[in-house]
């Protein structure tokens, strides 16, 4: 459906949301002036999905909202993981500027070039460059949100993500969605682009669901379950494997990152056990001969 004026309000908006659930993370970088948990594999990943989103949403003249969305995600990204360099590595200024700034320049002279080639190549009817640039998008923003579900699955716990930013970045998923369903003509590779990121995110939703609103429940409304004796002798077997990895993770309060992951929350954990060890070692009062 043809309605321009919607398909604008719903892109800006999907922009706002994708934006929104940036630029917390920075001022919280800021602010605390460390970087620890955050993963800057993720973060270049969505730095880069922005270089094929731009070019496939400018070729294809999608709304102006839309067009610039990419190119604010791809700044805000690189802004957050060259923080992980300046923070956590101890960089100065100017070698992190040496770093993110040619890498920024350099994503903006590739996502140049192919909107030149593929506006080329599309007047000549060729089709297979913009699905490319399509797929490509939609994978790397797929690659992103997939190092939550790794982690999901090794250490069997959500804690740590912070499902307030993961619904925003959800949601901007949802208006950019739309917004191209009111472009003059419903882009299919479009759709699949922001989709396929929706689908990841709900899926962290449902993990959310399944471990820990569900055993909430069952805490709250459910009836316990008294183990028997086979049961207590074959978890008291597996209690020394598992206290310094799941029984720790689960305990910890959740996180003030926007995107740290249960693995970095678990390094965070034993970051902080190591230091409180250092300090008990350093506080022992000195033996009188």
């Amino acid at each position: 459906m043809d309605v321009p004026a919607a398909a604008n309000v719903l892109g800006t908006l999907g922009a706002v949301c994708w934006s929104i659930q940036l630029i917390p993370q920075i001022v919280i970088n800021y602010r605390r002036h460390n970087a620890t948990g955050l993963q800057p594999t993720m973060m270049m990943l969505w730095a880069w999905a922005g270089v094929p989103l731009g070019v496939y949403n400018i070729v294809e003249e999608f709304n102006l909202a839309l067009r610039i969305q990419p190119q604010i995600l791809t700044v805000l990204s690189l802004v957050t993981w060259i923080q992980c360099f300046y923070y956590e590595k101890r960089w100065s200024i100017c070698r992190s500027l040496a770093l993110v700034v040619p890498v920024m320049c350099l994503m903006g002279g590739v996502q140049a070039g192919l909107i030149f080639a593929l506006r080329h190549a599309k007047e000549r009817d060729m089709e297979w460059p913009l699905i490319l640039m399509a797929v490509l998008a939609a994978a790397l923003l797929a690659a992103g949100v997939g190092s939550h579900y790794v982690d999901i699955y090794l250490h069997r716990t959500v804690r740590g993500i912070s499902f307030i930013f993961v619904a925003i970045d959800a949601l901007g998923d949802v208006f950019s969605l739309l917004s191209v369903v009111f472009e003059p003509q419903i882009d299919a590779l479009g759709m699949i682009i922001y989709g396929t990121e929706l689908v990841l995110w709900m899926g962290v939703f449902a993990c959310g669901a399944y471990y820990n609103l569900i055993p909430w429940l069952k805490r709250k409304y459910g009836k316990r379950i008294v183990p028997t004796s086979s049961d207590t002798a074959q978890t008291g077997d597996t209690t020394a494997n598992t206290r310094t990895t799941s029984i720790a993770l689960h305990d910890l309060p959740s996180s003030t990152s926007v995107f740290r992951t249960p693995s970095a929350e678990l390094d965070v954990h034993r970051q902080r056990s190591a230091h409180s060890r250092m300090g008990s070692v350093v506080h022992l009062p000195s033996r009188v001969a």
